[in-house]
């Protein structure tokens, strides 16, 4: 298989008591952190191009340019989408967007870098 741009995935997850800036520890307000926007916008890039990777290989984060615009509540339910928007060799860039019922929550730029696993994992282990 082969990557084409334009590759999509969408994320959903309903804000729940583990999400919030108080939860994780970045902040102390009940609203959805900002870490775990990151993480939902990385979720949505691995998934954008899961299933087009030749076998043994898989992507690891590089960067992360997001800004986290809105609070979201808990309770309420976000998406993170992301789109393959560039290859360059083995960097994949990713555009990522995070909307809530209201609106834009975050917005970005996802940077994975695609990697033979077991000799990723080799270097890993030193």
């Amino acid at each position: 298989m082969a990557l084409e741009l334009g590759l999509t995935a969408n994320i959903t997850l309903q804000v729940a008591a583990a999400d919030p800036a108080l939860a994780i520890g970045s902040g102390d307000v009940e609203v959805l952190a900002t870490p775990r926007v990151v993480a939902l916008a990385e979720e949505a890039s691995v998934a954008a191009v899961n299933g087009f990777l030749a076998a043994g290989f898989t992507t690891v984060g590089s960067e992360v340019q997001l800004t986290h615009i809105a609070p979201t509540p808990i309770g309420v339910t976000v998406v993170a989408e992301a789109v393959l928007d560039s290859v360059d060799g083995r960097r994949l860039h990713f555009k990522v967007t995070v909307n809530d019922p209201r609106g834009l929550v975050a917005a970005g730029y996802v940077t994975r870098v695609l990697v033979e696993k077991a000799r990723f994992m080799e270097k890993a282990s030193g």
